[in-house]
């Protein structure tokens, strides 16, 4: 009896396995909604726990490239319970990678830090230390998230040495695409374009069987680093190849970034009458898939437009609306960016009060970011500039490590000077 049991347990196992082959096979022929429908079947049926946990793995990462981040974080809580079940570190390690990650879409930065951080601490076998290094991205991700820049780039340095010592291309491919975010925001443009270049070169070698996905978002990044360089024409034609995958692929999260960089290339040339409905059209998908700090983002870059086109009231009610949804999220870079606007606002319309209280809450944020060199002073992310980060994750500008030249980091006083990974 307890010998046909298990005969038919295994044979329900095995055609669980097959239904979730059958569901990847729909899903990479982008058949998502068949695949979906697949998967939810094994899922209600199966009584497997490790059969469950892969399905849940499945719709999971299927809801994150599909934007659907509630029903992500959804699947991702169901499969942390399983996980638990089981009392397996490497299905824990797993399941709490998902859980960082879900709240990582759904911009709940301290939430994702502290699973990333749980993830770490986890004792599994070498399965699950090989997800450490996409632990260590997620975790950079939350904290650029945050505007925390040192801590940032020392997690993507940890997540480069993973992506190195494992050879592991794929994961090399998105720390560089995050890299090039990193110093987009820093304006290094020059490292910026270099790192998705990178991760664009790593795609052509070795991206045979990868999906799509990895070339759009090499492309996208890019289109960034060239509009930032103001090489327009390089931006809007790496932006439309990235759109023209996104829009196969149903990639909504994808669509709606290239459409908001579609917009800021038409703002940069002034025209408005383009900028302004694709601001509009990325907004509708932002708030559809719950990403909070792109919506803060579009009506920052909205506040410019009205700015340029002397709407100031306008500009004035924008540049709010982005300083809320920043603080909601805890970036404060984007809140600083708020107050440097419309202390030009203040300023040129003579409004002592108001420009007073500008200026004083943009010193606080520069204060709390620490955006400044440790040697010259003077501020790093106000102008396009190179620098150069030390193995302690402080950055300076190159020019003055060049000049100045010292045995140890100014900051933490770090005695070793050999440059880190980026």
């Amino acid at each position: 009896m307890h010998a046909l049991l298990r005969q038919l347990l295994d044979m329900g196992q095995e055609q669980a396995k097959q239904q979730i082959e059958k569901g990847l096979k729909l899903y990479q022929s982008n058949q998502r909604e068949k695949a979906l429908h697949v998967w939810t079947k094994v899922l209600e049926k199966n009584t497997d726990p490790g059969g469950k946990f892969r399905v849940l793995g499945c719709l999971i990462t299927a809801h994150s490239e599909m934007g659907k981040y509630k029903e992500m974080l959804k699947y991702a809580l169901a499969q942390i319970d399983t996980a638990r079940d089981m009392e397996d570190p490497d299905y824990l390690t797993e399941g709490y990678l998902n859980l960082a990650r879900s709240n990582e879409k759904l911009c709940d930065f301290q939430n994702t830090i502290s699973y990333c951080k749980t993830c770490l601490n986890m004792q599994g076998t070498t399965v699950s230390l090989q997800l450490n290094g996409q632990v260590c991205l997620s975790m950079g991700n939350a904290y650029l998230g945050l505007s925390v820049f040192q801590k940032a780039l020392e997690s993507y340095e940890k997540a480069l040495r993973y992506a190195h010592n494992n050879d592991d291309k794929m994961l090399e491919c998105r720390v560089c695409c995050s890299l090039g975010s990193f110093y987009v925001v820093l304006k290094d443009y020059e490292k910026a374009l270099f790192f998705p270049c990178k991760a664009a070169e790593l795609v052509n070698d070795y991206g045979k069987g990868w999906s799509l996905k990895y070339r759009a978002m090499s492309q996208y990044h890019m289109s960034v680093a060239y509009r930032k360089l103001d090489r327009l024409p390089d931006a809007m034609e790496c932006c439309e190849e990235s759109m023209k995958i996104a829009l196969q692929h149903g990639d909504r999260p994808l669509q709606a970034l290239c459409l908001l960089n579609f917009a800021d290339i038409h703002r940069c040339r002034n025209d408005m009458d383009r900028a302004l409905p694709r601001y509009e059209s990325s907004m509708c998908i932002m708030i559809e898939i719950g990403n909070r700090l792109g919506q803060a983002t579009i009506y920052l870059n909205v506040g410019k437009c009205w700015i340029l086109q002397k709407e100031l009231d306008k500009a004035l009610d924008s540049l709010q609306r982005a300083e809320d949804l920043a603080e909601s999220v805890g970036n404060k870079l984007i809140v600083l960016k708020t107050h440097s606007l419309r202390e030009g606002i203040f300023r040129g319309r003579e409004q002592q009060e108001e420009l007073r209280e500008q200026v004083v809450k943009f010193l606080q944020c520069v204060e709390e970011l620490e955006l400044y060199c440790g040697m010259c002073g003077e501020a790093i992310g106000e102008k396009n500039q190179q620098l150069q980060a030390l193995p302690c994750s402080h950055v300076y500008h190159l020019k003055c490590l060049q000049t100045n030249g010292t045995k140890g980091c100014p900051r933490c006083r770090s005695s070793s000077m050999k440059p880190g990974f980026v």
